[in-house]
């Protein structure tokens, strides 16, 4: 059994199999440096990586063996500085040479700590671990809509852009050897036995005639076997498998009207911005609809959801309106998992809120796979969350709702709505 061992280094001269070996063995440090940095950052701030401190006395590897026992006075060899017995002076100085900022101590020990610098790959993912979509693969699609060609061995006919080189010399070389094989053996032969008649024989013309006119036939005969012919050619067959999946969509609702602060709007802003990294990286198959709402909704797409202005008042059943327009038109629900995410301060018209209940439990929420809302205000709640209540006790396990006060919430509600699920 070969072993193949993979030495090649990445862009900063890294090793790329050993680096992953030690994100494995220190992920518990790593994750709570990640937890720690994301608590401090800003949600816009994910596009770049994060500096992670372990402390040194972790990284120590414990090495088992036997001790020799006793007092050992051991020289080295190319020790040309010193002998047995010689005293080493102390080093000139006040102090250690240590990188520490602190005072000098009379007592104790200790050791840097391991600073290394982790990718925003590698930073998202142990953000994003153990988190995903509930219930994505609640609906297949039935029959495929993409193939995928895999390789599927080698054919003798195909397009001649697929020849495979190596099998068609092989194959001709083969070929060549099988038919000419015996012609060259008595070839071999035959001149062989011409040097030696040459040699022992010089004056026996006759033989040496009818040899040359053997050899001649036999090369002539040789030559005829064609270098390449037609059925030597060998072509890669790729074949078209079907590729099943499931596609899933996100609605992103956003209340914009003027009851939302600036400081509400960013929070509401980040964690979409989030739930949008979040989608990106972790799926491959999904749309996302953003839709932006006041007295009056909007699809727009993503600069303008999470930078336009517009203001107005607030009527929150006008994004569910169209939220449901958009499923009926473009998400068919036997062909799409459909999820929302909506974002409010809770301010709504007085008479709408039980608008949105009723919109949600008879039109949303029967084909969704999950809906979470998130609620920006430090007040108390108000219709529009009561309502939503109402919504949750009708779908507890496809609803959810939290409450955000400040940045620092966003990331834990965040977890909390997105917690990946044991599945009973």
């Amino acid at each position: 059994m070969s072993y193949v061992i993979d030495r090649r280094l990445n862009g900063k001269n890294k090793s790329t199999v050993n680096r992953q070996r030690f994100l494995r063995r220190y992920r518990d440090h790593i994750k709570k440096a990640v937890e720690e940095a994301v608590s401090r950052r800003s949600i816009t701030d994910m596009e770049h990586g994060e500096q992670i401190s372990i402390p040194g006395r972790d990284i120590d590897e414990p090495v088992l063996h036997h001790g020799r026992g006793g007092k050992q006075t051991i020289i080295h060899p190319g020790n040309k500085e010193f002998t047995t017995g010689e005293r080493i002076p102390r080093p000139s100085g006040g102090g250690g040479g240590g990188s520490g900022a602190g005072k000098p101590s009379n007592s104790g020990d200790g050791m840097d700590d391991f600073v290394f610098q982790i990718t925003q790959e590698e930073f998202l993912d142990f953000m994003f671990e153990d988190l995903e979509l509930p219930n994505l693969v609640k609906r297949h699609i039935t029959g495929a809509d993409t193939f995928k060609s895999v390789r599927a061995g080698i054919s003798s006919e195909g397009n001649p852009s697929r020849i495979n080189i190596v099998r068609t010399l092989r194959s001709a070389h083969a070929r060549r050897i099988a038919l000419s094989g015996n012609s060259r053996a008595k070839l071999r032969e035959a001149r062989a036995e011409l040097e030696r008649l040459k040699i022992e024989e010089p004056d026996n013309f006759g033989d040496i005639q009818k040899l040359e006119a053997e050899i001649s036939r036999l090369r002539m005969r040789i030559e005829r076997v064609p270098f390449l012919d037609t059925f030597d050619l060998k072509y890669n067959l790729l074949v078209k498998q079907p590729n099943p999946s499931s596609k899933a969509v996100m609605f992103c609702l956003m209340d914009v009207s003027g009851s939302m602060t600036q400081a509400t709007k960013d929070i509401a802003k980040r964690f979409f911005i989030l739930l949008y990294l979040f989608l990106k990286r972790s799926y491959d198959k999904i749309d996302v609809v953003f839709i932006r709402h006041h007295t009056s909704a909007k699809e727009v797409d993503e600069e303008e959801f999470f930078y336009s202005r517009e203001t107005g008042g607030t009527i929150v059943s006008s994004a569910l309106k169209l939220m449901q327009e958009v499923m009926a038109e473009r998400y068919p629900v036997n062909e799409w998992n459909i999820y929302a995410a909506q974002a409010s301060d809770g301010d709504n018209w007085n008479d709408d809120s039980p608008v949105c209940r009723d919109i949600l439990i008879k039109q949303i929420m029967p084909f969704v796979q999950y809906y979470s809302y998130v609620e920006i205000t430090p007040r108390e709640h108000q219709a529009l969350w009561y309502e939503y209540e109402n919504v949750r006790e009708a779908f507890p396990d496809s609803f959810a709702q939290q409450q955000i006060v400040s940045a620092a919430d966003i990331y834990p509600v965040f977890r909390e709505l997105f917690q990946r699920r044991l599945v009973s």
